[in-house]
């Protein structure tokens, strides 16, 4: 018996046999052509992109109508295939070097992944996932083969990736779980695996040397263990753990869409932070009360040119009239110039995450910032929005950014557009930005902590660098007497105070965030059920006593024993 450790993205507990699914990039050879083979080449490429089409089409005809979130994923990836930047670029590699359409489409994913691997935003760097799919799709096609499977006996399927399309014709009667070397819990595959019910854990280390065929697995899709030939007492322990986490499971989603209420009656709203139109069914379906957090960044990155103000409208129009009444919260743009230097003349920059990204790349480019703001603001006709600003570290460029808004709320009105001015807040992420937290409060509606900045920033912790990832720690005491510190501030002008970082949606430190006193939590979508639950079982004032206490102590460590003693000594412990 051996256990693996993953991340758990989809819940449920599976037991069955290994179907060892070998999947990953092909090896490319780069071949030379001959001047008159370049058009033929070009012929052969865009046949195997139509074929490669085609069998997401096919795809699509095996979902149910009724699973809305992995037909618009595929439907998102059949448009990317058709992308005019992606198949001009290709054509341009193949005509340039006098070379196999095979090579071509690498070269094209490797200049993509570099744009994305310099964007801080971590889960737009995960898109970049979905591009390697599809054009590992296109590859297959070149070559003649096929990338679907059809599983023959119920099994656990383990792979050292796969695909949304992979996973989009998997079938819960026949696919017990999956396992996977790659992946993360934001990414299409996952989303498609919760969509379809199917228990799924990814990034497990070295799995595919460790895994043999036909081995006997369990799968724990919540805690993201994966456990090789288990004795009969382990499996006998699985199987009562899955009658129990059933049961939990449809008792928190029974639930979910009730408010979250303290047991001395102190309201948190928990909001739901998204990207895609295609995460908003799922949002609902945990309960969110609207959206702390929308992501404006997709449109840019996935594209070669800047989206217009139309494109933007009918976008952000979707997301408000879709998610009515509840409110959505879009954050403006917040990426480095490093994305837009073709188009808007910007130098390279050594440091993009320290550099000319968010909130000060839009006030040095009035163009791009006018344009996305007026289609956020023309959004406000069509449900309750709200506005805030990324990464502000002064009052200087607080109020600049404010009045820009307002020179194009004005404009827009003169334009005959009937609407209210929106609220407008600001993202506390900087440390200058948590010390003059008390002006910064006079001047916007509303707070919202983002911790993964703040911890990095505060820390000079890059979370994505495993030589120092370990010392990530949202219980260090800096850290929290910051989280305090922008609170108070925030209360004492009046204003609502909100976190939609990572540390909002993790169970272990929501004592201290109700006892804190956040008004708001904003988490990824699965994340709201058991939040919403683990609410309703604390007690503001036994929190805020307990915040009190930890606000005492040097280290994260006794900031953490401190705190699972408490929640055991309760029964409260995760």
């Amino acid at each position: 018996m051996k256990r693996l450790k993953g991340i758990g993205v989809s819940p449920g507990i599976a037991i069955g046999p290994a179907f060892i699914l070998l999947t990953g990039r092909l090896k490319i050879a780069r071949k030379v052509l001959r001047p008159e083979q370049i058009e033929k080449e070009i012929v052969r490429f865009r046949k195997a992109l139509a074929t490669a089409v085609r069998d997401l089409e096919e795809v699509k005809r095996h979902i149910p109508p009724e699973m809305t979130q992995p037909l618009s994923i595929i439907d998102a990836h059949i448009l990317m295939l058709k992308d005019p930047s992606l198949i001009k670029e290709t054509e341009e590699f193949i005509r340039r070097y006098y070379a196999n359409a095979e090579w071509a489409l690498r070269k094209v994913l490797d200049k993509y992944q570099k744009i994305f691997s310099s964007i801080d935003d971590f889960y737009l760097k995960e898109r970049v996932y979905d591009l390697e799919h599809l054009i590992e799709r296109v590859i297959l096609a070149l070559k003649g083969k096929n990338e679907n499977f059809d599983l023959e006996e119920p099994a656990i399927v383990v792979a050292r990736d796969l695909s949304p399309a992979d996973t989009a014709r998997l079938k819960p009667e026949t696919t017990y779980a999956f396992v996977t070397e790659m992946g993360s819990r934001t990414s299409h595959t996952a989303i498609v695996a919760r969509s379809l019910g199917i228990p799924a854990v990814v990034a497990v280390s070295d799995l595919m040397n460790e895994v043999s065929p036909d081995d006997l697995l369990i799968v724990d899709g919540l805690s993201g263990e994966v456990i090789i030939n288990p004795s009969q007492e382990v499996i006998e322990e699985f199987l009562e753990r899955r009658i129990r986490c059933e049961e939990a499971r449809e008792r928190l989603l029974a639930q979910a869409k009730k408010p979250a209420i303290t047991r001395d009656g102190r309201k948190v709203i928990v909001r739901a932070n998204l990207e895609l139109l295609d995460e908003i069914p799922l949002a609902l379906d945990f309960g969110a009360d609207g959206v702390g957090l929308f992501r404006t960044e997709y449109l840019y990155v996935t594209r070669k040119t800047i989206p217009n103000e139309e494109e933007l409208f009918a976008n952000y129009r979707q997301v408000v009239e879709s998610l009515y009444p509840n409110i959505v919260t879009f954050r403006t743009l917040d990426l480095g110039g490093d994305k837009f230097a073709e188009e808007l003349d910007l130098p390279e920059e050594i440091n993009p995450a320290l550099g000319l990204r968010a909130i000060r790349l839009c006030l040095k480019n009035p163009a791009l910032f006018r344009i996305q703001l007026r289609a956020i603001l023309r959004a406000c006709a069509y449900g309750n929005v709200r506005i805030m600003f990324p990464l502000v570290s002064g009052i200087e460029e607080l109020r600049e950014a404010k009045k820009f808004l307002q020179e194009v709320f004005e404009e827009l009105r003169q334009e005959g557009l009937d609407i209210e001015f929106p609220p407008c807040g600001a993202m506390i992420e900087i440390p200058t930005a948590v010390f003059i937290a008390d002006h910064l409060a006079k001047e916007v509606d509303f707070f919202s902590i983002g911790t993964n900045d703040l911890i990095q920033y505060a820390l000079a912790i890059d979370r994505g660098n495993e030589q120092v990832a370990h010392l990530y720690e949202p219980l260090h005491p800096g850290i929290l007497r910051m989280v305090h510190y922008i609170l108070e501030a925030g209360h004492r002008a009046g204003i609502h105070v909100a976190m939609c970082g990572e540390m909002a949606g993790e169970l272990l430190y929501l004592p201290l965030l109700v006892g804190f006193g956040f008004d708001e939590l904003s988490m990824n979508p699965q994340s709201i059920p058991a939040i919403k639950d683990y609410i309703c079982a604390l007690s503001f004032e036994e929190c805020r006593s307990l915040c009190e206490e930890i606000l005492q102590f040097a280290s994260a460590e006794e900031v953490r024993n401190y705190l699972e003693a408490w929640l055991e000594k309760k029964g409260l412990l995760p």
